[in-house]
């Protein structure tokens, strides 16, 4: 896949527009670009197109700003300190300037464009003597990738614009939000499409039916708990079970038997990756993955001999979460002081962690470790899954439990304890809505996916949400000798409240267009 993506880019970028990188998404993108007579002329031309979705520079940037630190510092599962704008989503003190928020609206609305001038130049452009399977299953990828920024939006501003076709924008550039119910519905229609165009394998690293099977199960769980007080909507419920279910029982796929395998670059795109960014060594600032950076180790098992430079790591609420047997988790997600990694600095006998505590996770060691002479800090060949196995089987738990203060349910406890018993935990006899939620957490620990799960809370049950998030120990630590000694935290905590959930729109679009600042519209 990243090989593609680097032909792609490297050949037929004076052909087609790649990567929408307006810097506003009011922006008007050089329709001129996009619609080249001798493109688009054959299946391979649209794997061509379609690839350059699974990366480039909105996903870098994003990836690089938004990722850790709005799933994750946000959250409360870590504290990222000397960079203000991390410290306001600590602090529960994000303005409308905030850049990491700014970086995230962005960076979707590219991701948006470029899916929007895929989907435009396939349907106007591909002739009648391409395959409509294989037409349908190109434009389902754009779709997918598409349903899957709205859903993001969604998630964090709740009412936004909807953009369907950017040439739009020539003659009305000014655009109003649309009501949060009506921006999931669009995303659950995007990953609907998807869902049934998709072939149910491709290679490795491309989307598959059941990725959009198991991202529709998980919009469904989230929208289901929208506008309710205390019960969720059933129907959608269900709907996330049935989607969530078919991925479980019919996709035929199953759990890395080594949960730490699952961060290691020869495991890339392995078959519990429903959706992975993809990724090549030596791309440019904010081209590649730059998560390397997060490390707070040491540059011997850093490409380049380059050490990172944030001072990131687990808050004192989420490393006491992880009990004595959960340590296989904890230790591929974070180092502890005395950790020994073998994969790390292989070259040199292995890497053993003297810090006090930091990331693990995402952090795959030198140049040499992994096979990449160009890897570079800011350009890892780690293919980071935003959409996991485990997750689904998670999602599909959830949505049996539904409405029940608990459940014995013999699907929901299958699945739920097929993810506990790879990290070593013994199984569950029981389910609540809290056990999945620590489940969820500790699975999931910095791969930004926490702090949705907070707002799939929030919706219908907001005091518990809030209580969740005012209740948490939010400050890192110092460890030694198996003494966990909490530190200052990072700026002054607030108390949180349900604003919390709901970013402001980024200053700067307010400004060009004040319509973001009217009352939300009906899309449908």
């Amino acid at each position: 896949m990243k090989s593609v993506i680097k032909i792609f880019c490297c050949q037929l970028i004076a052909i087609v527009l790649l990567t929408g990188c307006s810097r506003n998404f009011l922006d008007r993108p050089p329709l001129s670009q996009i619609s080249a007579e001798n493109f688009y002329k054959s299946t391979t031309d649209l794997r061509l197109a379609t690839a350059a979705l699974y990366g480039g520079s909105p996903w870098g940037d994003w990836n690089y700003t938004c990722y850790m630190p709005v799933g994750d510092v946000l959250s409360g599962n870590m504290a990222l300190g000397y960079w203000g704008d991390a410290v306001q989503l600590n602090t529960f003190s994000v303005t409308g300037q905030n850049s990491i928020m700014v970086a995230n609206w962005k960076a979707m609305y590219n991701i948006i464009a470029q899916c929007n001038i895929t989907i435009k130049a396939i349907t106007e452009k591909a002739p009648d003597s391409i395959p409509a399977l294989n037409k349908n299953a190109a434009l389902a990828e754009a779709h997918f990738i598409r349903g899957y920024a709205y859903y993001n939006l969604a998630v964090h501003w709740g009412a936004v614009p909807v953009i369907e076709d950017n040439s739009k924008l020539v003659t009305s550039p000014l655009v109003n939000r649309v009501k949060t119910e009506d921006v999931y519905k669009f995303a659950i229609n995007d990953l609907s499409f998807a869902a049934a165009n998709l072939p149910a394998a491709d290679v490795a690293g491309r989307l598959t039916t059941w990725s959009a099977q198991g991202m529709l199960g998980k919009v469904y769980l989230t929208f289901a708990g929208y506008g309710q007080s205390g019960n969720r909507n059933q129907a959608l419920l269900d709907s996330a079970a049935k989607y969530a279910g078919n991925v479980c029982k019919k996709s035929g796929l199953a759990l890395l038997p080594n949960y730490a395998d699952l961060f290691k670059t020869q495991f890339n795109d392995n078959p519990e990756s429903l959706f992975a960014l993809q990724w090549a060594a030596g791309g440019s600032w904010l081209e590649g993955n730059m998560l390397q950076i997060y490390t707070t180790a040491g540059p011997e098992i850093s490409a380049n001999g380059q050490g990172g430079w944030f001072v990131i790591g687990p808050t004192v609420d989420l490393i006491k979460l992880y009990a004595t047997k959960d340590s296989i988790r904890r230790k591929a997600t974070f180092m502890l002081n005395g950790d020994y990694y073998p994969e790390l600095n292989a070259a040199g006998g292995g890497f053993k962690y003297t810090g006090s505590c930091g990331l693990k996770k995402h952090i795959i060691g030198t140049n040499k470790d992994n096979n990449a002479p160009t890897m570079t800090q800011t350009s890892s060949t780690e293919h980071n899954a935003l959409l996991r196995l485990a997750d689904v089987y998670l999602v599909y738990a959830e949505a049996l439990l539904g409405n029940h203060a608990s459940t014995t349910d013999a699907d929901a406890l299958l699945y739920f304890n097929k993810v506990r018993s790879r990290a070593g935990m013994l199984p569950a006899p029981m389910l609540d809505a809290d056990s999945i939620l620590i489940e969820r957490r500790l699975e999931l620990a910095a791969e930004g996916q926490y702090w949705t799960d907070l707002v799939r809370l929030s919706y219908y049950n907001p005091s518990k949400a809030i209580g969740k998030l005012n209740g948490e120990e939010r400050v890192t630590f110092t460890y030694t000798s198996g003494v966990i000694t909490p530190s200052d935290p990072y700026g002054v905590i607030t108390p949180a409240t349900i604003q919390s959930f709901t970013f402001p729109i980024p200053s700067t679009e307010a400004t060009a267009n004040p319509k973001l600042l009217e009352p939300p519209v009906s899309f449908f």
